[in-house]
This record gives structure tokens, sequence and C-alpha cells, in this order.
């Protein structure tokens, strides 16, 4: 099983500028993640943009949903910055239905960059869930998955949770 990961940008890949005290983009740091987490997939990956998720266009989602439509890939991996991750996950869902694929969106809170960032561990989650989940979109993060219409990123308590309780 062959996974495409898409690179949009988000905090996973932000460098920090010493100098000017901001945050800024250069390259994706998904290879050295991949590496760092040993991981043994086969994985192929493509940048499609570097930017901040609050940034996005619609233009921007189309270019990720015509990437995930081409894709030879039926299972998809996309990372994104955690501000709008869930309104692309349902534009995606939309685009996607029927499709038979799997994708899943993930993101982190500190960008990879800093050392302690969440985004390793958020990337292993995503690499896992879409191997075994149904086709559909997903947003992984803080080690769950949600459908894309029943997740939110509370901004208080800094994590995504689901926007409906889930019943057993």
């Amino acid at each position: 099983m062959s996974i495409r990961i898409l690179v949009t940008g988000g905090t996973f890949d932000k460098e920090y500028d010493e100098i000017h005290g901001t945050l800024h983009f250069e390259s994706t740091h998904l290879p050295a993640m991949l590496e760092h987490g040993r991981c043994k997939l086969d994985v192929r990956v493509r940048t499609v943009m570097m930017i901040d998720s609050l940034e996005m266009s619609e233009a921007d989602r189309e270019a990720i949903l015509g990437q995930c439509r081409r894709s030879p890939e039926d299972r998809i991996v996309i990372t994104h910055g955690t501000d709008t991750m869930a309104e692309t996950a349902a534009f995606l869902a939309q685009g996607l239905e029927g499709s038979g694929k799997t994708v899943v969106l993930t993101g982190a809170m500190i960008p990879f960059a800093f050392g302690s960032s969440d985004g390793l561990f958020n990337l292993g989650s995503a690499l896992s869930f879409v191997q075994v989940l149904p086709p559909g979109v997903y947003v992984a993060m803080n080690g769950r998955y949600f459908p894309w219409d029943n997740v939110r990123k509370n901004r208080e308590r800094g994590v995504f949770e689901a926007i409906r309780p889930e019943t057993s």
C-alpha cells in the first residue's frame, strides 16, 4: 500500500526568525520527520503549497482537491494548519464523495523545528489511521481521529474535539 502525503504548510513546517521574532516557511520538514520517526511505509511526498491556513483561499483548497483527485494512491495524508483544518476537511469531503479515497488531515500546534512539537506524533497517528479507516475524510490530532463533519478546534484547550458526543 502506497500513501501520498500532501504538504500545505501550517505550523508543522514553520521556522522561527530570531532576528525579527516571526515565524515563516522555508521548506517542508516531512522527509526529516519520516526519517526521525523511522517510517518504513511506502510514502510519496508532494509539496502543494507552504502557507498559513488562515491565508488559505478557495483556490488553494481547489488545488488540494485536484491533487487528491489526481493522486494514484487511495490513501492520502495532508499536513495542514490547524486553524482552518476542519473547513478544508469539509471542502474535500464534498469534492471527493464517492471517490473511494481515504484522506486524513493532520497538523501541529507547535512547529517541528522547535524540538518539542506534537507534529511527529500527529503525523505518525495520521499515517496509521489512513491505513485502516474506510474511505472518507478525517482529521487526526492528539492521538484521535474525527470524521470531517464531527470535529472542531477547541482554541481554549488547544485540542481537537468532536462537535457531537460519540455514541456507542
